[in-house]
């Protein structure tokens, strides 16, 4: 546990640590809740909408190796059935 202390103004500043754990960057944002009792909760607020957030999210998590062709050639597959679902309703 870290003890802070709080400004005139009331503004408390947190270590690097804090920031780090979160995962927060210099000029990023957090939320703070208000908890019953008096305590307060923080979690980073992430970024919404960039393609390099994805990179990399499945990796180690799957055992399936497939080329680009592969998956392009199972996309197309299912991109028909999905297609033909949708005239046979």
């Amino acid at each position: 546990m870290a003890i802070v202390s709080t400004t005139s103004r009331g503004q408390v500043t947190l270590r690097k640590e804090f920031f780090r754990h979160l995962g927060i960057n210099p000029g990023e944002k957090m939320e703070i809740d208000l908890l019953p009792g008096g305590e307060i909760r923080g979690r980073a607020i992430k970024k919404k909408g960039r393609i390099e957030d994805v990179f990399g999210m499945l990796a180690g998590k799957t055992n399936v190796k497939l080329t680009i062709e592969e998956m392009d050639e199972a996309i197309g597959d299912a991109v028909v059935a999905e297609f033909e679902r949708g005239v046979r309703r």
